[in-house]
């Protein structure tokens, strides 16, 4: 709820006039996207152990493309920062830059507003689903 509040307000923070939307910003959005990486990490390494790492093998693929499969579940994870952050901060841009395009009518602020919190939402719903594979079981 707190990581939650913390990107709708700053996403609603921008919709006032004259001021910054903060997590509009790849500085803001990195730093939020990796604390939140490092604490699935932490906490799937804590919950579960070494066996943390299980969740990048595949069981119930063929033995011979386990590896490959492996390799790839690795790259997704570690892309998973820089997607996090990359959605949340390009959606409040683009929504932004619409407002200032279309000189704030009334009907393009209620778009945004709709805009900051499903992007919240978005954001607090990944680090949820990022951390039940972390504590969760294995693929299977």
């Amino acid at each position: 709820m707190t990581l939650f509040m913390f990107v709708f307000l700053s996403n609603i923070l921008g919709l006032i006039p004259m001021s910054f939307t903060t997590t509009s910003h790849i500085a803001v959005t990195a730093v939020l996207a990796l604390l939140v990486f490092l604490t699935v990490t932490l906490v799937g390494f804590y919950r579960k152990g070494i066996g943390f790492l299980s969740m990048f093998w595949v069981s119930s693929a063929p033995l011979a493309l386990r590896p490959i499969l492996a390799v790839i579940e690795l790259i997704s994870y570690f892309v998973r920062p820089l997607s996090h952050s990359i959605r949340l901060g390009g959606n409040l841009m683009a929504g932004h830059a619409v407002i200032k395009v279309f000189a704030g009518i009334v009907a393009i602020y209620g778009l945004e507003v709709l805009v900051a919190s499903v992007q919240a939402y978005v954001f607090t719903i990944l680090t949820c689903v990022y951390l039940r594979d972390a504590v969760g079981e294995a693929h299977h």
